[in-house]
């Protein structure tokens, strides 16, 4: 369905944005990943699919640095056609004593980076008529949770910044579409689960319990392949009119 595109997938060395790149790689769509830690093994994992695969390890909270990484994919593949801000960092604690420098950090990563790449790549998809923006928000997009005042923020933001971006791109083959999972098993989230374990002496199963329990009526993870084939449906002919949607794939978070 892809074949002869080009998606670029920020943070997808690991987790979330690895398995969408694997995903769209089935598709035939070649691949620019980012992130950071282990490169050969993604990159090996992605061309095993048959298709092209490319590094740029642009730091997500440097705005020269994306810059360079969106001419570089261009200079590799002509242009980005799929999009996918999924590069987040997390850090917990009350507003009160929130550090300034997470906060910073946090809307820059989570929020920002999504707005460079995408003022970068709109131009392209424009001149071909065809792009797909995909976000990757969270739950917390459409919902707040205490002690995450940074995380909540930026998601809400990108929300937004997705559906702007689809009124105006609304006349053009170009959509933009966020998804918001609940819990993932990411390594965000275990960390999350090992602090909860550590600071009320429980196992660590008690602990994924007890966090599943307060937010997930389906008390079961959403997984990185299904948040894959969400990206590819909205990378479909069948998307074509999916334009500013904030899709919820949360076992039930939102819905209560």
């Amino acid at each position: 369905m892809l074949k002869g595109k080009t998606a670029l997938v920020t943070g997808s060395t690991s987790g979330i944005g690895l398995a969408i790149a694997k995903a769209l790689a089935q598709q035939g769509a070649h691949i620019v990943l980012n992130g950071f830690g282990d490169v050969e093994a993604p990159k090996a994992q992605i061309e095993a699919l048959g298709v092209r695969a490319e590094y740029h390890g642009a730091d997500m909270s440097k705005p020269e640095q994306i810059e360079d990484m969106m001419k570089f994919a261009a200079s590799k593949f002509g242009r980005v056609d799929i999009l996918v801000n999924n590069a987040g960092i997390q850090h917990v604690a009350k507003v009160e004593d929130f550090p300034t420098e997470r906060w910073d950090a946090i809307i820059a990563i989570n929020l920002t980076s999504a707005f460079h790449t995408t003022r970068l790549a709109i131009p392209a998809m424009r001149e071909a008529n065809w792009g797909r923006v995909i976000n990757i928000a969270s739950a917390h997009g459409l919902v707040a949770s205490a002690q995450k005042s940074a995380y909540v923020a930026a998601k809400h933001g990108i929300v937004g910044l997705t559906k702007s971006v689809a009124l105006e791109t609304a006349t053009t083959g170009v959509t933009a579409n966020a998804i918001c999972p609940g819990w993932v098993l990411t390594q965000l989230v275990q960390k999350q689960i090992d602090d909860r374990a550590a600071r009320e002496g429980i196992t660590a199963a008690q602990a994924q319990n007890e966090l599943l329990g307060e937010k997930q009526p389906s008390l079961q993870f959403t997984t990185v392949e299904q948040l894959g084939g969400l990206a590819v449906f909205l990378c479909s002919p069948a998307a074509d009119q999916v334009r500013g949607v904030a899709w919820a794939m949360d076992g039930g978070w939102t819905a209560q």
